[in-house]
């Protein structure tokens, strides 16, 4: 009802049974500020969660007691906080990251390329439709991503090529589908009942679609979903591994390199902030620490310095 993104409510359903577990299914009347304050606490003292995985929890439970159970909890004084720890994103070097995409075979390699060449979370480049490309301008948009936001970023001349086999690809399949009357991919629920015929059409299909139809339970029909998370973080992986590399690597350290190799080529942060989709561009400074220094290491007075 809310529009929220299909993983949000999977999060927030996953609070809420930890929190059932917790109050060991206490009757939903009966809940108060006293069980939620207990339950973050818990997490911070026993369990050791960081504290976004605190404040994932809180909003969880925040929406739990507001929308569902109709009441507010209040203020929640003497919760116990998780600590912040210090964080700095993994980055690779630009031949760490040729190494990688040099062990990826298609369409994972494609996927790394803009990951790493738009500065893209995983979720937005799995969940790319054909319209979302922009050819003659080298534009991608991405539409609803984090907090369904839409934003538009640059795309990766050398990667066009592929992008271009791709959509090939793509549009073989699809049209094989359609002769074997398939019922379309999947859409957002609130677009599917406003235009139930974009399902079958070329625009709206996932650019890395998955091999394999799923069938709806409810009402049989074939459907096509795109790449599973898993099956790009399972490649990139093996990819790391086989290029010898001492890192920890998943799909995401591509956004990280993008944003700090971005801030070696001289963008500013601002710039930065805007390409990445961030709400706050204090999430953008921490790639401030994957950067060297340019500042003096010597200390000196001012009255030593060279006038400008």
């Amino acid at each position: 009802m809310r529009n929220y993104s299909g993983r949000t409510l999977d999060t927030y359903r996953m609070w809420a049974r930890k929190f059932q577990g917790f109050v060991k299914s206490k009757a939903p009347g009966d809940l108060g500020p006293g069980d939620v304050k207990a339950f973050l606490t818990d997490l911070a003292v026993r369990e050791g969660v960081a504290a976004s995985t605190q404040n994932q929890a809180f909003n969880a439970l925040l929406f739990f007691f507001r929308h569902v159970l109709g009441r507010e909890f209040g203020q929640l004084d003497g919760v116990v906080r998780a600590k912040r720890r210090p964080y700095v994103p993994v980055v690779l070097s630009r031949k760490e990251v040729e190494a990688v995409l040099g062990f990826l075979d298609p369409p994972f390699r494609l996927a790394a390329e803009l990951l790493y060449g738009c500065g893209l979370r995983l979720s937005e480049c799995l969940e790319l439709r054909m319209h979302c490309f922009n050819l003659d301008a080298l534009l991608l948009t991405v539409h609803d991503g984090k907090g369904q936001k839409d934003r538009t970023v640059p795309l990766p001349e050398r990667s066009l090529p592929a992008i271009e086999s791709q959509m090939a690809a793509v549009r073989a399949r699809h049209e094989g589908d359609l002769a074997a009357g398939y019922s379309g991919v999947f859409l957002p629920r609130r677009f599917e009942k406003k235009s139930p015929g974009a399902a079958t059409e070329f625009i709206w299909q996932w650019f890395f679609p998955a091999t394999k139809l799923t069938t709806v339970p409810k009402t049989g029909e074939k459907r096509r979903y795109h790449l599973h998370d898993s099956q790009v973080q399972a490649a990139v992986k093996r990819a790391a591994a086989e290029a010898g590399l001492l890192k920890r690597v998943t799909p995401h350290t591509f956004r990280h390199t993008f944003a700090s190799h971005l801030l070696l080529a001289g963008y500013d942060l601002p710039t930065i902030q805007k390409l990445l989709g961030h709400a706050s561009i204090k999430t953008t400074m921490i790639y401030l620490q994957t950067v060297p220094s340019l500042t003096i290491k010597e200390a000196k007075s001012p009255l030593d310095l060279e006038a400008g």
